[in-house]
């Protein structure tokens, strides 16, 4: 069965973005943790062959990364962004019936039923992105076997949240840590499933 992923940023008080979806709180400036993070993405990203996305983050993850591509070569966000563009993604929506964008296809079942699809399908690992409903629907369904929590050193009080939906305690085994210079903490986990 294939291992389906979680990376979001996180603020250290919980949330995924603000109210209205903003991420003007992330740390877009790594300084000298750029490569030692660019690195750490795409080692992430490495076993990934199916990216996950709810209809709410498909527009602007789409645009960045296909204009970053399109008209950006020089920006070290490039090889990231050609991973990003090339790799199939999925969208679940139950209101889009087409969505623009290169290797994109559309899940408009239920969720558990196109999940668990997926899952059992040959290939490599998936990973999902986003946004917050669609994230805090797979928490609480337990679909979730890993996560990835990039933690931003900042409060913002507010915003969109991922565990709200979680109406059970689920286990989680660490597997590992990084930190960087610039404050943002990765912690892993895997999902016991005992």
């Amino acid at each position: 069965m294939r291992t389906l992923k979680l990376q979001v940023h996180m603020s250290v008080d919980g949330f995924v973005a603000g109210p209205n979806g903003e991420l003007d709180w992330m740390t877009w400036d790594l300084g000298d943790d750029l490569e030692k993070y660019m690195k750490f993405i795409l080692d992430l990203h490495e076993p990934v062959d199916t990216i996950l996305l709810g209809r709410k983050m498909t527009g602007g993850f789409i645009s960045h990364w296909e204009n970053v591509v399109d008209n950006q070569p020089d920006s070290p966000e490039f090889v990231l962004a050609e991973k990003m563009v090339n790799t199939p993604k999925v969208v679940f929506s139950k209101t889009l019936n087409e969505v623009k964008g290169r290797n994109v296809s559309l899940a408009k079942g239920k969720l558990e039923d196109e999940i668990a699809k997926l899952k059992n399908a040959k290939g490599k690992d998936i990973i999902v992105y986003g946004g917050a409903e669609f994230v805090s629907a797979l928490i609480a369904g337990r679909h979730i076997d890993e996560f990835n929590f990039l933690i931003d050193p900042v409060l913002i009080n507010k915003g969109l949240r991922i565990f709200d939906k979680l109406d059970h305690r689920q286990k989680l085994i660490s597997l590992g840590a990084t930190a960087f210079d610039c404050g943002v903490n990765v912690l892993r986990y895997r999902l016991d499933k005992s």
